[in-house]
Order: C-alpha cells, then structure tokens, then sequence
C-alpha cells in the first residue's frame, strides 16, 4: 500500500506539473534554465483549482482500471479543469496517438503547453478535439445526466463522473442525481459519481464545502446512494483511502450487477458514490500579497497572475513548479517506470475509449422499417372537380408512435434505441411504443401503476435537464435517441442544446470522431392546441436558437399532415451528426399529401401544391407548420369563392435550417428562390413561431422584402378557444383572405371598393366568432367543420 502511495503521488506530480506549465509557460517548460518574464504567457487563461484534484482521481481511476480490468469512460463536470485532462491525455499517449506534433518528448510537451488557450491553438476547456471526451463543461450542470446517458445499454462499462462543488449548485445536478432510479443494473452500466469538495468557487465558499460529512451522507444516502467519504485533510495517507474505496466502489457496482444479471436482487439498487475533499489549489502557493491562495477561492483560475512583470510572482511561480521535480519524473523521452505502471492497457485507457469517438463498434445504424405500410391513405382526390371535398384525418403523433414502436422492436437485439420524455408519452400520443416496451422505473412498483418495468425503452421524468443530458450522454456514444416535449418547456434546455451545437459543429470536422447519430427532438403540444391551459404553455421559441446555428447540421421541420411527419421522422431517425426538430401535432388533422408527395417535399424541403395552385399567381400563400397550412388552405378557399379571378399559389414550407428554407442538406438556393415565391408578386406567408424567425430567413433572399407580409405566434394568447388562438395572432383564416382581397385591389383584379366591402364583411366575420365563443365557450361549426373546397 505505501509502494503504490508513492507511486501514484509520482503519478499525479507530473499531471499536476504539466497542468500548471500549459497555463503559464510558453518556452523553458521543463525549466532547464532559470525562469524568466519572457518564458511566461502574455495573456494567463485558465483554472488551476480544479486541476490537483482531477489529477488525484485520474490517477486512481487509472490504478482501478488497472487493478479490476475495468472498462471506464471519464466525464468531467467543470470542463475548465482542461490542463489537467490534457496532461492525463498526454501522459497515457492518447494525445501522441492522434496529434504527430505532440509526441511524448520534451518537444511535445512544448507545444502542447505553448498551445494551451493560445490562439489557434486549444481551447481553454473541455472540447471535442480531445480524445475521450464527451461534455465541454463551460456551462456547468451536465455532467451527471451525461455520464448517465453514456452507460444505457452498455452493460460493461463504468463511467466515472467528476462533478465539482460549484456545479453541485446547479440545478440540472440536482435533479440528475435522481437518475438512478431509472437504471435497471440487470442491462446496463454504472455511473461513479464523484463529488470534488474543494471548498471554493471563483470567489466564495461551496455550499456542500460548508456542509458536514453527516448532512452530505444523509443527503445521497436518501437519494438513494451509497456515500464513501476521502477527506485529504484528515487523512494519514489519503492514497490508501482512496485505492480502498474505489476498490470497495468497484466490488459493490459488479455485486449489484451480478445480482440483477441473476435475478436475486429483490429491492432498490444502491450504487456507491464518492464524497472527494481537498484544498482547491492543492499542493501550490500558500499565500502571496498577503492573501491566502491554496485552499481558497484565489487560486480558482490563475494564481501568481502577474508573472511576467512582477519579480514576487516569478519567483513564487518558480518555487512552486520546481517543487515538483518533473526532471526526476521525466528524462526527455518517457516517464518514469513507476508512472509507466500506472497507464492501462491499450483498450482501456480512459482517453481512448471505444465508446467516445463513435464510429464502429459504438455506432450502429437503426434498421428502419419501411414507411410505406404505415401512410394513411388520402380519401379524397383534392385535384377532384367536385367543389367540397372532404379528406382523411390523422394524428401525426400517433402515426410516429407506430412507426417508433416499430422501430424499437426492430433494433431490440441490437439496443440502441430509446424515447425520453416527461411523464408526457400518453398525452402526446406515443402511446404505441408500450405494447412493446414499458417505462423504466427501479424503485418500488405499485400494482396499478401502469406500464412500469425495470428495463424499459422510454425514460420519463420531469427535469428536461436530465433528459437533454441522457440523450447527449447516448448519443455522443453512439446509440440513437428522441426528446419529446411540450413545445413550451423544452425552452428550458435551450441553453444545454446550445451548448451541445457548439460541441457538434466542432465535433464533425475532427477526424478521430466517426459517425454517430443525430440528436433529435418532437416539439409538440405547440401554441395553436394550447388555447386550454393558456398563455404559459404557449411559446414557439426553441426553434429560433436552432436556426442560428450557422453551419448544415441544424433542421426544423414543419410537417403538415400524419404522412409527412412519417417522411419527415425516417429521415431524422437515419441522419448522422445533426441536430433535428419535429414541430407535429398530436390532434387529427386532414391529410393533405399521400406518402409520396411527403417523401418528396421532405427530400426539397419547400414544394409547390399544384392542388391549391394556379399558373402566374397574383399572389402567393406560403406556409410552415400544420395549423398555419390549414388556415393559409381556409383562406385560399374563401378567396376562390368570393374572387375567382384571383390566381393563387400555395407553397408548403417542410423545414427549414441554419443555412435557409429545405434541410440543411439541400437548403434551397437564392436562385431557386424566385421560383416558388416569383419575382415580384405578394407573397403572405403563415408560419409557426415569431414573425421574426421567418423573417431573417428572408432576409438572405429577398431583394424586396416589402412584398412579404409575415404572421405567426405575436405573443397573444390565453385560455381561449382554438380558433380565437388563432385569430388572436392574425394566422387565421378570415385575416389571411383579408389581407389577399387587399392586394387584389392594388393589382386591379378587383375594386378598392370591392375589396374594402369584404375587408368589412370578413371583420365582421371575426366579430361574430369572437361572440359566438364568448357566449358558447366554443367555436362555430363551420370552423370546427371545415373541410377544403376547391371552388
């Protein structure tokens, strides 16, 4: 025990050396002169704080590794800990595996440190082109949910996950910890949290640094974990705690594990975590300027910051990197056998692991049944002559339940799907996938709970939080995924999926990280049905972040009808690399398209529906979203009615991305743009969410912006009734008619005088819906009964 002591503190003295020359050095990094002002960074970025104490776990984890034949993946929650990762990388040989100029020799330790947070170079914190990792953890919160997501469905692997004090703050950890109880040991991973008590923020105390060993073990302990405590202030040999409980850690992870696999494991799971203190800054300065440094908040980023012109701070920096004589620990070409000893196999090195790069074996791709078998026939022709014709109606969301039920049973040897959802699957109309699976769920079961199991496809709960980490987690590791949601609560991860399109856009360019599948997500129970639990629930807003991602990896679709969002759902199921979005109802409504119009409007993205549409319009209708369709159908209907002269085109909007109107595959080109919108006609477009969002898509297309009139969500809303939602935000029917007998008269098709007598006519239309739902608390039959007619 005290031959493995030295070993390691040998171990986590080159990482901690390392950790601290990428942050302040940019030549004379093995310190063979001297140090001096011009040897020191001109701009010192980074966190020091963290870094001891990710050193201290990574060695551990590496002897655990070692000891046990353990299969780890390392998640580290504060991602500005990075120099310590990348010293870790680098002295397993990782880095040297998949960056030539950064061999292990002195010349590779060179440019790795010059390069640390230097322009051009790497990056401050936690990033994709670092082997092994799978969370930037700039934005803090993540990590648990994440580590969880990695370890669904693979059975073998333990995912060490290093959550700092600060993040313990947040509030995603919080509810992440709850995780565990939706993790069946029998089929799946185990998560090791480890929770980094260094005491300090960037400038105050922690609130679990304040808190005793006895209110932290009540507090996991009832969250269902087992805590193990290793407190580097009191113990003798903080090395020998450490080995015993991650040893002891292991054990209980397979003991579970084993029990489950055999089916004797007959109550709650219990998997251990660990309680980490230590002085935030360990082992440097203590004090300097007369302020206390180690083990307080000043050494949270860059200590002795005034280096390079203060003779006080060089010489402290100095002592304090040659206190770890890395030249008895390194000669040049290698490390010390001891050190040596402490780097797993290949296969089971932490920075390398086969599940963090996706690409084969991790990635599979789904097997999709054909979509063909579940389109819902038209039961009408709309380009029939007969003036009403009334059309089959469906469910979008449900005709995807099928499909996804489908799609579980299909991939069900292989693993590698999965739903997460608020406990929102049967309101949302998903409800087929439980004649095959059920939701997953390992704390106690009552007999009328319906549809729990221990291993279930679906994952409920009610922290977006932890469901956006689970899916990243899965995802990142090469499995496949969908994020259900109410359209207005998934704003509450729009942060998270920012974060993650950073990740992403990065991600795809590095060559050591293959293929995985797309994250996607199903916005439903939008604005236009939530005109019964009132203005809360409605805002269409997630989709404006999405769209400002630059780059051909972010999509919104806008399917209107059950046939398209069948199309539109076995594309995103089979894409890789992207980030997608599903806007779809879960109300019938009629069905405008057969399965091969679907399929091609998706692969074009924005087509033209010849059905609604006449040669050379005088104005044209365009629509994205399946009640802005229906509005934009009602008002084309109205206008051929009542102004037969009047040529109309309709244009259906499918999707939408970073790069324009269509998929970010194929997003229509400014030359194409005239085509569908002509060149200089009125255009009214009825769109899903804020008139702005369309309208800076517009903005890269349109030389005359001034001939398109915008409506969408304007923030009117309330418990109201579904037509009233609409009229509320002027996508409705009657005001779309109105605004074209407008243009009408501008064009000459028909008088002003004409034109302003069914403005008035139309507006009093409005007049008596909004009475009539005053006095009935419904809508008028007509709406509700609408069907299309084509004259």
């Amino acid at each position: 025990m005290i031959v493995m002591s030295i070993v390691l503190d040998k171990f986590i003295k080159a990482a901690n050396y390392l950790s601290a020359t990428q942050i302040y050095l940019q030549s004379n990094t093995l310190l063979e002169e001297p140090l001096k002002p011009e040897h020191i960074k001109s701009r010192l970025l980074g966190h020091w704080g963290t870094c001891p104490g990710i050193n201290f776990t990574y060695a551990h984890l590496n002897r655990a590794i070692i000891a046990h034949d353990a299969k780890m993946l390392f998640v580290l929650g504060p991602g500005h800990g990075f120099p310590a990762v990348q010293s870790n990388l680098f002295m397993e040989g990782t880095l040297s595996k998949y960056f030539d100029k950064i061999p292990q020799t002195t010349a590779g330790i060179s440019h790795m440190t010059k390069q640390f947070s230097w322009p051009y170079g790497c990056p401050s914190h936690s990033n994709p082109e670092a082997p092994g990792v799978i969370l930037e953890g700039g934005e803090l919160g993540y990590a648990l949910s994440t580590a969880y997501g990695a370890i669904l469905d693979n059975p073998d692997l333990i995912v060490p996950c290093l959550i700092g004090d600060g993040e313990f703050e947040t509030g995603p950890t919080a509810t992440a910890w709850h995780i565990n109880k939706l993790i069946d040991p029998a089929t799946n991973g185990a998560v090791l949290p480890i929770l980094h008590v260094n005491g300090y923020k960037i400038s105050g105390p922690t609130f679990p640094g304040r808190m005793s060993d006895e209110e932290l073990r009540a507090l996991f302990w009832g969250y269902g974990y087992e805590p193990h405590f290793v407190d580097a202030y009191v113990e003798e040999d903080a090395h020998a705690r450490m080995m015993k409980v991650m040893d002891d850690a292991i054990e209980a992870i397979r003991f579970t594990q084993h029990c489950a696999r055999e089916k004797t494991l007959h109550e709650n799971p219990r998997f251990p975590m660990i309680v980490l203190r230590t002085p935030k800054g360990w082992g440097s300065i203590d004090t300097l300027d007369g302020k206390k440094i180690e083990d307080n908040h000043y050494s949270h980023q860059v200590i002795a910051e005034k280096a390079k012109t203060d003779e006080t701070h060089l010489k402290a920096l100095e002592e304090w990197l040659r206190s770890y004589r890395f030249h008895d620990l390194f000669d040049g070409t290698k490390f010390d056998d001891d050190i040596q000893s402490l780097i797993p196999r290949e296969g089971r090195r932490m920075g390398d692991s086969p599940h963090a790069h996706g690409g084969d074996p991790a990635f599979k791709p789904l097997i999709l049944p054909d979509i063909d078998q579940y389109a819902v026939p038209n039961t009408c022709d709309l380009n029939d002559s007969q003036d009403n014709v009334i059309c089959g109606v469906e469910s979008s969301m449900e005709r995807i339940g099928f499909y996804l039920r489908d799609i579980m049973k299909a991939n069900e040897a292989n693993r590698n799907v999965r739903l997460m959802s608020p406990d929102e699957t049967y309101s949302n109309k998903l409800h087929p996938v439980f004649e095959i699976t059920g939701r997953s769920f390992v704390w106690p079961h009552k007999e009328w709970d319906k549809d729990l199991v221990w291993d279930g496809r679906v994952l409920e709960m009610l922290s977006e939080h932890s469901l956006q980490g689970l899916l990243q987690g899965y995802v990142l590791t090469g499995r496949h995924g969908l994020f259900v949601s109410y359209e207005a609560f998934v704003q509450i991860v729009a942060s998270m999926a920012d974060q993650y399109a950073k990740f992403l856009k990065i991600a795809r360019e590095v060559e050591f990280r293959g293929d995985i599948p797309s994250l996607n997500y199903i916005l439903t129970s939008g604005a236009w049905r939530q005109e019964h639990n009132g203005f809360s629930h409605q805002n269409p807003g997630f989709i404006d972040g999405i769209l400002q991602r630059q780059g051909c990896f972010t999509n919104v679709y806008f399917p209107a009808d059950a046939n398209t969002s069948l199309a539109v759902f076995n594309r995103v199921m089979a894409s890789k690399k992207e980030i997608n979005v599903i806007v779809a109802s879960k109300r019938p409504l009629p069905i405008w398209r057969t399965l091969e119009e679907a399929k091609q409007d998706v692969i074009e993205g924005v087509s033209i529906w010849d059905f609604a549409s006449d040669e050379d319009p005088h104005v044209v209708f365009a629509a994205a979203g399946d009640y802005p369709t229906m509005e934009a159908l009602a008002a084309i209907s109205i206008l051929r009615k009542r102004v037969p002269e009047l040529r109309l085109r309709f244009v259906n909007i499918t999707s939408l991305s970073g790069m324009g109107i269509g998929h970010s595959a194929c997003s229509v080109m400014r030359h194409d743009f005239e085509h569908y919108f002509t060149e200089e006609k009125p255009v009214i477009i009825n769109f899903h969410g804020y008139p702005q969002t369309i309208k800076q898509v517009l903005f890269d297309y349109a030389q005359n912006p001034k001939r398109f009139y915008v409506h969408g969500y304007e923030e009117s809303g309330s418990t109201t009734t579904p037509f009233d939602m609409l009229v509320r935000n002027h996508v409705d029917r009657f005001h779309l008619a109105m605004e074209a007998f407008v243009s009408a008269a501008k064009q000459g098709v028909i008088s002003e005088q004409e034109a302003n007598a069914l403005v008035t006519e139309y507006q009093e239309k409005l007049d008596e819906n909004r009475q009539y739902a005053i006095d009935h608390g419904e809508d008028k039959e007509e709406i509700t009964n609408w069907t299309w007619h084509r004259r």
